[in-house]
């Protein structure tokens, strides 16, 4: 029998009920917010408890917002296949703090904290194996930071030239950044009374 959402919120606020900050359901999802100390606990709860069974790691990603003191939010999906809900947990996140790794939890938030790691540079506590893996080994910065610079930057390609794989400046094309901000929908300007007396002129 599946467990409604508003039901599962009931036993994440009862069950949790110093952990959790904020908790609504929004699109017939559950979004919770926690502390980064309550981040492991919480995630342990909503997979074990028999009403929950968030047993499915959908995915780890970030945002960046750099003008807050906790510039990150880290946010994490689950899903229970049982219940057929979803749940997205948050943690606001400072650049320097060591996040505990879930891999422990859910092994395959292993390649999905390293994609945090690689885009973002947010650290996790007692990962396996924390290193790049969309990038490269070499790279400098996190891309998907708003202050990361567009250029400036080594980019790493095969060459069918040279035939081997090759580090060469990132080259971004700017032919295309003239915007016309006119609105598509004003459409073009006709002026007819001036088309039908040139009409009539050219028949006299």
């Amino acid at each position: 029998m599946e467990v409604s959402i508003s039901d599962i919120e009931k036993v994440v606020n009862s069950g949790l009920t110093t952990v959790i900050k904020e908790s609504k359901i929004s699109f017939n999802q559950l979004f919770l917010k926690v502390n980064l100390e309550d981040l492991y606990s919480t995630i342990s709860f909503l997979k074990i408890n028999e009403k929950c069974k968030f047993r499915q790691l959908i995915d780890i990603t970030a945002i960046d917002y750099p003008d807050q003191s906790k510039r990150f939010v880290l946010v994490y999906l689950l899903l229970s296949h049982e219940n057929n809900q979803r749940v997205v947990l948050k943690t606001e996140v400072q650049e320097q703090d060591s996040i505990p790794t879930i891999t422990k939890i859910f092994p395959s938030a292993n390649w999905m904290e390293r994609e945090v790691f690689d885009m973002y540079g947010l650290s996790f506590k007692d990962h396996p194996d924390l290193r790049r893996i969309l990038t490269d080994y070499d790279f400098k910065g996190y891309p998907l930071r708003k202050d990361f610079p567009l250029t400036g930057h080594n980019e790493v390609r095969y060459s069918e030239n040279k035939k081997k794989v090759i580090y060469e400046p990132i080259k971004l094309e700017q032919n295309y950044r003239n915007f016309d901000f006119k609105s598509p929908w004003d459409g073009t300007k006709y002026n007819f009374d001036k088309e039908l007396k040139d009409d009539k002129n050219n028949k006299k």
